[in-house]
């Protein structure tokens, strides 16, 4: 495999903005195939009545972050994907579905806030090879009134490849005819 570097990188427009719309969830043993080239994911499949799960976030409770793990010694390099989320109010429901989320590994799309070329919001996908797992979580009541009365959770991944930006949708979230996507689950 060729290391040689490909291209330069000139300073871009500031037209960056931070933060996470929202995050779709998808159970890792679940996605039979996806199809990535150049650092985009073109195609995936959820199987057959499988769905992805969206949860909605207010601004400025949800990041990514992905990490470069490189070893001269060994001459490895690994990617660590992380996202965190945090969700308000304190239920039942919530906490049921948070034992299984602790359970699971997970294939995560994050809508992010910044737009792309086409002036949609980028998605980002991690986890495609082997799985984020819920890694850390709280959940708080508060102590004063104004306080966070919610969770706070973190997945994580480590894989082999940097995280994948979505190719272009035709409207939110991936409804180009390539994806195989069954339901999306808002409740």
């Amino acid at each position: 495999m060729a290391c040689n570097l490909t291209k330069g990188r000139q300073i871009l427009c500031r037209d960056g903005i931070g933060g996470i719309k929202a995050i779709y969830i998808a159970q890792h043993d679940q996605l039979t195939s996806y199809v990535a080239a150049s650092g985009s994911v073109t195609d995936f499949d959820l199987g057959a009545g499988d769905d992805l799960y969206k949860y909605l976030l207010k601004r400025g409770t949800g990041s990514v972050t992905e990490t470069i793990n490189a070893s001269s010694e060994n001459g490895t390099v690994f990617y660590t994907h992380s996202v965190n989320v945090k969700l308000h109010n304190l239920t039942a429901a919530d906490q049921n579905e948070i034992k299984l989320l602790a359970q699971q590994r997970m294939v995560i799309f994050a809508e992010l806030n910044q737009l792309n070329a086409s002036g949609k919001n980028t998605i980002v996908a991690l986890g495609l090879d082997n799985g984020c797992e819920l890694s850390a979580g709280t959940s708080v009541s508060g102590a004063a009134l104004g306080d966070t009365v919610g969770y706070d959770f973190t997945f994580e991944a480590q894989e082999p490849n940097p995280m994948q930006l979505v190719a272009d949708y035709t409207t939110a979230p991936f409804d180009n005819s390539a994806f195989t996507l069954n339901a999306i689950v808002t409740s």
